[in-house]
């Protein structure tokens, strides 16, 4: 039988959990094709690599940028998307290929991402009323947004809505890749038996600055190519006001992005980016389209 997916696992410095997500990859009922992307890891991953289908970047290129650069490479029907860090039940990528299989109108669809403990982390993502990203614990059979640390896409429906934004290095890629599927007019489903154990926090650092920095950026960059022209307006003058008032509080929250210095440098990194991704609005759909996913998701 040949293969229905190609499963593409970036990696950078995996040396300490990349095998278990190798193995369990070749204990899959469903014949696939793997890419390993390797950030010029320098922890010894690169020599856990042998026998495998290997791309190693020059430089680490995140998340995002692993994954867009060997989309080109992908000749399957469809492209999963996993952490290096995830570990998937055998029939993981059964599941996701039968329900895309069963389902036309959806071009994703996200896993059952499941803690060491056994609670769940994510089984899609919501649209929060202010345009963030979060993570579903209980959902139905259809979600706003797959969770891009184990899906499945539709290979030619990606590359048609302008594949995977590298240049957000880390984080909300899967999140601006939803909106874009949705404003083309396709769906997203959340498929229960396809599980997955994430060693969550393993390649990155939640709560760390750099953290908090991705996400930030991101999140604005996201709505400023995606989300009606009123939302991403308000979200960053939302956002430079809180930044701006800073200093002036006395009891100014404590959490890393409450920080003046991070927040002055988000809004740097988007205003230097702003020129281009207008352009980049421009290319992806109509205001009339953007406002009907806004009204149908945002804050559901």
């Amino acid at each position: 039988m040949s293969a229905l997916s190609t499963v593409v696992v970036v990696t950078w410095r995996g040396r300490e959990h990349i095998t278990a997500c190798l193995d369990a990859l070749k204990a899959q009922k469903s014949p696939h094709r793997t890419i390993v992307v390797d950030n010029a890891s320098d922890d010894g991953t690169a020599e856990l690599l042998g026998g495998h289908e290997v791309v190693r970047l020059p430089r680490n290129r995140g998340y995002a940028g692993g994954l867009a650069a060997v989309l080109h490479l992908v000749d399957t029907p469809y492209v999963a998307w996993l952490n290096d860090d995830a570990v998937p039940e055998p029939a993981w990528l059964a599941e996701l290929e039968s329900a895309l299989a069963k389902d036309a109108g959806a071009a994703a669809a996200t896993s059952s991402i499941l803690l060491a403990d056994g609670s769940t982390q994510s089984v899609g993502v919501a649209l929060t009323a202010d345009g963030h990203g979060k993570d579903l614990v209980l959902a139905g059979r259809e979600v706003f947004g797959f969770c891009g640390g184990a899906a499945l896409l539709r290979t030619d429906v990606l590359r048609a809505v302008g594949g995977v934004p590298a240049s957000f290095f880390c984080y909300y890629e899967d999140t601006d890749t939803a909106w874009r599927l949705r404003l083309a007019g396709h769906r997203v489903v959340s498929v229960g038996p396809a599980r997955v154990r994430h060693r969550h926090g393993a390649s990155t650092r939640p709560g760390s600055r750099l953290f908090h920095r991705w996400n930030e950026r991101n999140r604005l960059l996201m709505l400023l190519r995606c989300a009606p022209a009123g939302v991403a307006a308000t979200q960053l003058a939302r956002f430079l006001a809180i930044t701006v008032l800073l200093p002036l509080r006395r009891n100014a929250p404590r959490a890393a992005n409450f920080r003046f210095g991070l927040r002055a440098q988000v809004l740097a990194e988007v205003l230097l980016r702003l020129p281009a991704v207008l352009v980049q609005r421009c290319t992806i759909t109509t205001s009339t389209k953007r406002g009907r996913v806004w009204q149908d998701w945002a804050g559901r």
